[in-house]
């Protein structure tokens, strides 16, 4: 079957002020975001594309734009499945704020059993996040060939759910898996299992570096996954 290229969007202005953004309007790419962005088209200069897909979102339809232009054969298809979790209440929330929420030790031990208030269960987020993908690589397979490779670009929750079903991890071991801004996850489907790829591929191995003594208190460095996905690397 088709290989997926799955980017998730580059830094927004939600990342950088450590806002959980959600499905809340007028979140855009940042001046990093945008040079993020832009390097894209580069980086998969080599790679053939069958299809564009995007999650509805201003931020990852703005990381896709400098690709779309330099591939005017290119058409933009949107899929709200592939779209942010629905955090409801918590949308637009200071993530500092939400860490002292109780619901978040459950997000981050058994997101399985986490379900946002006036939102969608993680659970619910995952599932259709899959569909959508199972319907894609049907759709690419079927009307480019199973050699053919397409690209989505979505959030960093989602993209961490698909790695996880993927692998055939439990859902509960998500947030083990971390992709920074922009970076690229690639996973290849055949008829018995997947492959897994790339994960996080951004060619940089800066965020690698240990962190700065006032950047300690990071979530990540607490042993917590990033709601969200985080602002990556400085």
């Amino acid at each position: 079957m088709a290989t997926l290229i799955l980017v998730r969007h580059g830094r927004s202005t939600a990342n950088t002020e450590g806002v959980l953004a959600g499905w809340t309007p007028g979140v855009h790419l940042d001046e990093r975001g945008r040079e993020q962005a832009a390097a894209l088209p580069g980086r998969l200069a080599r790679v053939p594309l069958a299809a564009v897909v995007s999650s509805p979102l201003e931020r990852c339809r703005e990381t896709l734009a400098p690709l779309l232009e330099a591939r005017p054969g290119l058409a933009l298809e949107t899929d709200d499945r592939i779209g942010e979790c629905h955090y409801g209440d918590w949308s637009g929330r200071p993530l500092a704020e939400l860490a002292r929420e109780p619901l978040m030790e459950v997000v981050q031990q058994h997101p399985s059993a986490a379900a946002f208030p006036g939102g969608e269960s993680m659970r619910a987020m995952q599932a259709r996040a899959v569909d959508a993908v199972r319907d894609w690589n049907d759709r690419v397979t079927r009307d480019h060939g199973e050699r053919a490779v397409y690209l989505m670009c979505s959030h960093g929750d989602i993209i961490k759910s698909l790695v996880a079903e993927a692998l055939g991890m439990h859902f509960d071991m998500f947030q083990r898996v971390h992709v920074e801004p922009c970076s690229v996850t690639a996973i290849r489907w055949t008829r018995t299992r997947p492959f897994l790829l790339r994960l996080g591929d951004t060619g940089d191995l800066g965020s690698l570096a240990p962190p700065e003594p006032d950047e300690e208190s990071r979530t990540e460095d607490r042993g917590q996954g990033v709601v969200g996905g985080g602002a990556g690397a400085p």
